[in-house]
């Protein structure tokens, strides 16, 4: 499974996915946009299991790779994350169908880090064989997120004739997503709470992106891969990072309690983990281009100059 492949990407006019794009047709492969905008080549919803099915009978990928969300700014409240909980259960469930029908081998699933658990980790970098990924949530709106990742990668890992590899990705950064901040850090319209002894893992998109192909391509089945960077950061940190590179005023900090209202923001902001990347440079032979944040944020500006 190296170059030249036939691969459905569901997700394609996301920002992830335009960087995936471009990433695996550099590569050598053969694209195809699954989405409902314009643009994707297969026009389907995922949710719409019958009109998916229509949208790719006939036609035939070597891979098949889920990158929707349906996400189109920063969630804040847990209801912004909703849809993206359904699309994480009936969604998968649907797309494996559709890649079954196209005669795919390989089904590469995005996943995420906070599948490991909301809340504070210790220190220990967590790895993909011993940590538990998606344990139970401490009430139903965490509930309601964990299952939705831990079901994405238990379709993707148990679906019959199609080898299912899963990447959790770290917080995204970088081309077309670092700028919707920009505005907000103007205005100073976004506040961070001091959140000092926590930190989160990061990944710049275009890492991340090479991340996808090395999984197509290298990925052993039935498994999943930590992908970040080198550097674990606080999520005041990164914002505060984003500032002095572009030259905007320094965020507002505030405690943490007046980001309750904004309630799953806060869950974010209160949590602290770790995650090990050796798996992921041992068997797909990735490693991140930008170590840090500060790197990755640098090549950020001087691409915009």
């Amino acid at each position: 499974m190296t170059t030249n492949q036939s691969i459905l990407l569901a997700g394609a006019g996301g920002v992830l996915g335009r960087h995936i794009t471009q990433a695996l047709t550099e590569a050598g492969h053969k694209v195809t946009g699954l989405g409902r905008s314009q643009g994707n080549e297969v026009r389907a919803d995922l949710m719409d299991r019958d009109g998916l099915l229509r949208a790719v009978d006939g036609q035939h990928f070597d891979t098949v790779i889920h990158a929707v969300t349906a996400l189109r700014k920063v969630p804040m409240r847990h209801r912004d994350m909703y849809a993206t909980d359904a699309l994480r259960v009936e969604g998968t469930a649907h797309l494996i169908e559709a890649a079954r029908a196209t005669g795919a081998r390989r089904f590469v699933s995005e996943s995420m880090v906070f599948g490991y658990g909301y809340g504070e980790h210790d220190d220990r970098e967590l790895t993909e064989d011993e940590a538990v990924f998606g344990p139970p949530g401490n009430d139903p709106e965490l509930e309601r997120h964990l299952a939705g990742m831990r079901t994405k990668e238990r379709l993707t890992f148990e679906a019959e004739g199609l080898e299912g590899v899963a990447l959790r990705y770290g917080a995204f950064y970088g081309p077309g997503g670092t700028e919707n901040l920009l505005p907000m850090l103007r205005k100073r319209q976004l506040p961070v709470p001091a959140d000092l002894h926590r930190v989160l893992p990061w990944i710049e998109l275009t890492d991340a992106a090479r991340a996808m192909v090395a999984a197509v391509e290298r990925g052993r089945p039935g498994q999943a891969y930590n992908i970040a960077d080198r550097t674990p950061l606080g999520f005041r940190a990164h914002v505060v990072m984003v500032a002095e590179e572009f030259g905007l005023p320094k965020p507002m900090t505030v405690p943490m309690w007046m980001m309750k209202p904004m309630s799953y923001a806060y869950q974010i902001a209160a949590s602290s983990l770790r995650v090990s990347i050796a798996k992921a440079e041992r068997e797909l032979g990735w490693t991140p281009v930008y170590p840090s944040s500060r790197e990755g944020l640098a090549a950020l500006r001087a691409s915009q100059v």
